[in-house]
């Protein structure tokens, strides 16, 4: 026997429908301003008849003394977000999954299409990026000998590649800000504290791929990377790239591998993915004087 076609109305309810995003793995990253604090008006307020912010962070592995310091923050949920998304399973999906199993189905309800969209939208920045990648771009292992792009890469390397140059901090920076990495290395190399920089323009080697070679100098010759944060630094791609790939070798800062430096007032806002770290701030004159011998302490750790 032949299946009934469906009535008009739904075909055209079926027709009409744009497909949702998989999400499941979307990073929570691509959630934006707006709904973000739209999550913070439902999770924030303390009710008698269903979960907050808490019960979401005790879900999400969060310890207590993590949750007391959430406390107080003026919006804690934000704080909540903005700290998981660091670590590992920080997707929109699990989000998702965990309003559902805390039943904030009112959440869900209200929310679920504006996530959808922003889901879109990152997937498709995404897909635009993939598509502007440089091609026969070559991937950065741990593979031994490494390949001949990786080799002789800074000034005082050995071309051979046998004897490679090590530092103790690869120096994130915009062009615009190379005044303070300047005094930075008279503060931190020409002084007793003797540290060893990487500064891209003084020590890496013109002619390679800008992405291979910063990848290799982050992940396997310098200890740490001092990120120089400022309004010219959130408008650079190579700056966003570099501090992301140092972030995804220590989820969640636990190696303290990441160390960012605020050195002039800033118009735009702080980074997001940059509040969970402590931060080195030189507009501070009440703290300047400690700036340089705190960073240097930080930078000297084993």
């Amino acid at each position: 026997m032949a299946c009934p076609s469906p009535g008009p109305s739904r075909a055209v309810t079926a027709k009409a429908a744009s497909p949702a995003p998989d999400i499941h793995d979307v990073p929570l990253v691509a959630l934006n301003f707006r709904v973000r604090s739209r999550l913070s008006l439902y999770l924030n307020p303390p009710t008698q008849v269903s979960a907050y912010w808490p019960a979401l962070a005790e879900e999400l592995g969060f310890q207590y003394l993590e949750i007391v310091n959430l406390q107080t923050q003026s919006d804690p949920t934000r704080g909540l977000l903005d700290a998981w998304q660091t670590r590992e399973r920080a997707t929109v999906g699990r989000l998702l999954e965990l309003l559902h199993k805390l039943e904030r189905l009112d959440v869900l309800e209200d929310l679920r299409p504006s996530i959808d969209e922003d889901c879109k939208k990152y997937l498709k920045k995404k897909q635009q990026e993939e598509a502007e990648k440089p091609l026969q771009v070559p991937a950065v292992d741990s593979s031994n000998p490494q390949t001949l792009e990786l080799m002789g890469i800074t000034i005082l390397d050995d071309p051979q590649g046998l004897v490679p140059e090590l530092f103790d901090a690869f120096i994130c920076y915009c062009p615009s800000d190379i005044q303070f990495v300047h005094e930075m290395i008279q503060r931190l190399e020409q002084t007793d504290c003797r540290l060893k920089l990487c500064v891209s323009d003084r020590d890496v080697l013109p002619g390679t791929c800008v992405w291979s070679i910063t990848s290799e100098l982050i992940e396997k010759r310098c200890r740490r990377m001092v990120v120089v944060i400022s309004d010219e630094y959130l408008q650079s791609n190579e700056c966003d790239f570099q501090t992301k790939f140092a972030l995804s070798l220590c989820p969640g800062a636990r190696q303290k591998r990441l160390i960012p430096v605020k050195y002039k007032p800033m118009k735009r806002e702080f980074p997001s993915i940059l509040r969970f770290i402590t931060l080195c701030d030189y507009t501070n004159p009440c703290t300047r004087s400690w700036f340089w011998p705190r960073l240097a302490r930080a930078l000297s750790q084993p």
